[in-house]
């Protein structure tokens, strides 16, 4: 080993993050700048020397592709039968932003995030985002064959049952106007701002079906709201729409 590439390798040993993000990992990275890189929020303002903004949001698009790679391999190998529908609606639920959202919040990988922003202040979206950028962090660094072996480890093994990921529903607001066109019902998603005293933005919603309101829900966003609304609304009339679901 040369002498500069022997200097370099000590001196990133001698950094406390490569101690934690190999805990995390369970291997040892080469490189620290993709992982450090992968937990810088855009917040910052950083750019290097040519411009260029320095923060996750390019290891996370390249991490999306990694991830969506390995998992559509996972389940082409497992679901000999699975139709091309079919296996794109099973990977959407395995990388749907909600599970992405909990994989990330799991490892705790907001701990490691650089922002000017406060953590009850990102949204729940940054867990996502930052595990996506881990694994484009990790191709880059490693390659191909230690993604596999993370997702594996930290998506497929502990997460992913084929058999009950089948009646897994994505989104309640979808499968809900799915049956209300189905039996020619009208409904009405009326969004409104609902801040009280919280210094975060609030939006309520009131779900009505045939001018009737069968659901309310309050979140951080419109579109969390109407899915929230829409999964109380299913719970009213779910013996209906799964019963109409599988006819």
């Amino acid at each position: 080993m040369p002498i500069l590439r022997l200097k370099d390798f000590f001196s990133t040993r001698k950094d406390p993050f490569y101690h934690q993000i190999k805990s995390l990992l369970k291997f040892s990275p080469k490189s620290l700048e993709y992982y450090k890189r992968a937990f810088i929020h855009r917040s910052l303002n950083r750019r290097d020397i040519n411009g260029i903004a320095i923060n996750y949001e390019r290891l996370e698009f390249l991490g999306d592709s990694i991830l969506s790679s390995i998992i559509s391999s996972y389940l082409f190998k497992n679901i000999p039968d699975g139709s091309e529908g079919y296996l794109t609606q099973m990977r959407s639920k395995i990388v749907s932003r909600n599970h992405l959202n909990e994989l990330g919040s799991e490892l705790n990988l907001i701990n490691f995030v650089q922002s000017n922003i406060a953590d009850e202040n990102h949204g729940e979206n940054i867990h996502g985002n930052l595990f996506e950028a881990l694994i484009g962090a990790i191709f880059l660094d490693k390659g191909y064959p230690y993604c596999k072996k993370f997702i594996f480890q930290n998506v497929i093994i502990p997460h992913v049952d084929l058999e009950r990921l089948k009646n897994k529903i994505i989104s309640y607001k979808s499968l809900f106007i799915e049956w209300c066109q189905k039996n020619k019902k009208e409904y009405e998603y009326y969004t409104f701002e609902d801040n009280g005293n919280e210094p975060i933005k609030h939006f309520g919603v009131k779900l009505s079906v045939d001018n009737k309101v069968v659901a309310k829900a309050r979140e951080t966003s419109k579109k969390k709201a109407e899915e929230k609304a829409s999964k109380r609304a299913f719970f009213m009339f779910q013996e209906e729409i799964l019963k109409d679901k599988q006819n």
